[in-house]
């Protein structure tokens, strides 16, 4: 299992355990699973799709960061809540 925190300026969009992660990267859409390379990348606009207990979630997003290590993903992004 992967540890999310998802943040956004207004608040903590998620925080909890979840199964995967797809995220949109600056060179296209890539999957973090458990195990995963450390790695920092930026973020596009796009969806950030995770599976955790309540199913298959996402949320639109108009770019930011991800920052992968030990099994820890964390996400600082802008909101795109209006289809911009």
């Amino acid at each position: 299992m992967l540890k999310l925190k998802i943040v956004s300026p207004q608040k903590i969009e998620f925080e909890g355990e979840v199964e995967n992660v797809k995220v949109p990267g600056s060179l296209g859409q890539f999957e973090i699973l458990t195990g995963h390379a450390p790695i920092i990348s930026l973020l596009t606009k796009g969806e950030v799709i995770y599976t955790c207990a309540d199913g298959k979630q996402s949320i639109a997003i108009g770019g930011g960061f991800v920052e992968v290590q030990k099994n820890e993903v964390s996400l600082c992004v802008e909101l795109n809540e209006y289809g911009e």
